[in-house]
């Protein structure tokens, strides 16, 4: 375990994409969306490097208080005092656009009956319907 130092015995927790920081706080435990499923980082979580699906990722206590946001793809980082959560997209979910997503759900839809036997097309299909489902819940 790690000791409690300059945090209090929080994460430290920072969300980043390629356009900006969205979230620069402190928090209890946090939520990530990992492909391999959910999980949730405690202060003095082993260290881990997980690849990021899409879905939510959801904070508790701490200074960032109850908050969500949507990410899609990329890391995160999970250290004993610190979460760092780089992904390709991330939203607040205010900021999330519906109907596009909507729109996205539909095309990834008919990219997926139109597959057929192309295994990658498939792939893509799925993860970009995710996405989208993730999206829209994410949206509330």
């Amino acid at each position: 375990m790690a000791d409690i130092g300059t945090t209090g015995g929080k994460l430290a927790v920072r969300l980043v994409t390629p356009d900006r920081v969205l979230l620069d706080a402190t928090a209890d435990a946090v939520e990530l969306p990992s492909s391999a499923g959910y999980l949730e980082a405690l202060y003095g979580h082993a260290p881990l490097l997980a690849e990021l699906g899409a879905g939510e990722v959801r904070l508790h206590g701490g200074a960032a208080g109850e908050q969500t946001f949507f990410v899609a793809w990329g890391f995160a980082e999970v250290l004993p005092e610190r979460v760092t959560i780089l992904a390709e997209e991330a939203l607040k979910p205010e900021e999330i656009d519906r109907s596009q997503a909507e729109q996205d759900l539909q095309g990834a839809q008919r990219a997926w009956q139109e597959a057929g036997d192309d295994g990658q097309a498939y792939d893509d299909a799925n993860a970009a319907t995710r996405e989208a489902e993730e999206k829209l819940a994410s949206a509330k």
